[in-house]
């Protein structure tokens, strides 16, 4: 027996750690010139006038920052049409995740999920003491049936990732719809819509109905919308997200908020980057265009592809990722095994830019593609 066994929380004990891609700072110390296709990270990174708020925020850091967030709290309210008290800032949106385990759920609790669903849900529910279910998915997408089934008297939240990390599979608007009509009166549904602008324009063109998220929270529906700065905005490294939900659930969660937990240059940042609408249309077109290049690539070398709404492709390459991953390591390419995810033969590609997705092409196929004759499906 440990020395402090008897003194930590069961959740301490018994919940796993969390794994994440070493940052480019840590790998470029032994691979420095490794691409890195892992973390659906933004290849172009925060726009121009991001990073000029953020130096201008830097001769501030003597202050705290804004607890409450305000400007960026109204800077949002006005962009969404939502009322400020609806808006809650939070580091990354996987902070008002962990917000929101620690204000619903306890012992005996639970939360519903789906299968190879983000992997963080497990964390933030395990560390409130709570139990999470994972109900089966239908081939890579979400099945909305089997999610209700799951549900039961001791849930208090739902957890759709849409699109899906790390499928990147996409529920059409019609779809949650129906799904939030079904879901009983206890349970609030958080809508992870991460992937928001990269999913808005796959469904435009596709002539799909993505998101009318917004709606719900307007009219007071029991359901938290997740978005993040961390991804289409380029602003992963500073830790800013936000939820937009009911005024009464979110000042709860504000309770159990630790002070100061965004920083001034995060909020700078944000609030910059929230406006430069050319840096975003850049970034989505960049991706739709590169998606179907890597596809195609991928679909020469016999990966079979999910079609993705996001910026990151769910690939099945036949064989063991992890020693896939490796191989592909060695010609100077990290992308992410998905073995935790219980697809053990199965990556994620973050679709960079254009010359690091050929890289990873020629990569692809100087290790041999996929090892069984498995067929690809186009983007």
């Amino acid at each position: 027996m440990s020395r402090f066994f008897d003194l930590v929380s069961k959740p301490a004990r018994e919940m796993g750690l969390y794994t994440p891609v070493p940052p480019a700072s840590a790998q470029a110390v032994t691979s420095p010139r490794l691409i890195k296709l892992d973390s659906n990270e933004n290849p172009f990174g925060p726009s121009a006038r991001a990073v000029e708020a953020m130096k201008l925020a830097i001769a501030d850091s003597n202050s705290y920052p804004d607890d409450d967030c305000g400007a960026v709290c109204r800077a949002l309210a006005e962009y969404h049409e939502v009322p400020v008290d609806q808006i809650m800032v939070t580091a990354g949106s996987t902070g008002l995740l962990s917000l929101l385990c620690q204000t619903l759920l306890g012992p005996r609790l639970n939360a519903v999920t789906s299968e190879r669903s983000f992997i963080v849900y497990s964390l933030a529910v395990q560390a409130a003491g709570a139990d999470l279910i994972e109900a089966p998915m239908s081939g890579d997408t979400f099945d909305p049936g089997s999610i209700l089934d799951a549900i039961d008297k001791n849930t208090r939240l739902v957890f759709l990732a849409n699109p899906n990390n790390p499928t990147g599979t996409m529920l059409e608007a019609s779809v949650i719809e129906k799904f939030l009509a079904r879901v009983p009166a206890n349970v609030v549904v958080v809508l992870d819509e991460a992937y928001y602008e990269f999913a808005t324009h796959f469904a435009t063109l596709r002539g799909e109905i993505y998101s009318q998220s917004l709606e719900y929270v307007r009219r007071g529906a029991s359901a938290v919308v997740l978005r993040t700065f961390s991804k289409a905005h380029g602003l992963a490294g500073l830790r800013i997200g936000y939820g937009m939900g009911p005024a009464e659930l979110l000042s709860y969660c504000a309770h159990m908020r630790n002070t100061f937990s965004v920083s001034s240059v995060a909020q700078a940042a944000a609030l910059a980057a929230l406006h430069d609408q050319n840096h975003i249309a850049q970034v989505v077109a960049n991706n739709v265009v590169q998606a179907a290049i890597l596809a195609e690539g991928l679909k020469a070398a016999g990966i079979r592809v999910t079609p993705t709404s996001a910026n990151f492709l769910y690939c099945d390459v036949g064989r063991e990722a992890t020693t896939f991953a490796s191989l592909l390591r060695d010609e100077g390419v990290s992308v992410r095994p998905l073995g935790p995810w219980g697809a053990r033969n199965c990556i994620r590609v973050t679709i960079g830019t254009p010359e690091q997705n050929q890289f990873f092409l020629a990569a692809v196929q100087k290790i041999g593609g996929r090892q069984s004759n498995g067929q690809a499906t186009s983007i």
